[in-house]
């Protein structure tokens, strides 16, 4: 059974969730997303100082069952990368929302964020 959404997060439909912290965001994907992955073997993470856009893919994540990007849901750049990832792709399995993080960004527009889910519109949509 997946793991309540927090709160504090947005969301995307492709089932990303950011953290915000001033103009720096966390993303990674949701414990209902890695749980249809199920087993993340690799995890093909981006470099720093890549700028993104709404739908760039930033990451691969490579389960058992599949192959699936992760994308970015706003723009900015790319500052940091889980590299702890490389060694134990599984944490996304074991900590979705914490230790599972997949990249920190500068945003760069802020009002890219009123477009995303919070947690009760992601659990409404995840239960369509």
């Amino acid at each position: 059974m997946a793991k309540p959404n927090p709160e504090n997060l947005k969301y995307t439909k492709e089932h990303e969730w950011l953290l915000v912290e001033g103009d720096t965001v966390t993303c990674g994907i949701t414990d209902h997303a890695q749980e249809l992955l199920s087993d993340i073997v690799f995890v093909e993470l981006p470099e720093t100082g890549r700028m993104v856009k709404p739908g760039d893919p930033v990451a691969v994540l490579e389960s058992v069952k599949s192959v699936s990007d992760v994308y970015s849901p706003v723009s900015g750049e790319i500052t940091e990368v889980n590299e702890a990832l490389e060694e134990s792709p599984d944490l996304v399995n074991k900590d979705a929302f914490g230790e599972g993080w997949i990249v920190k960004m500068k945003i760069g527009d802020p009002s890219q964020l009123d477009g995303l889910l919070g947690s009760a519109e992601y659990d409404a949509f995840i239960a369509e």
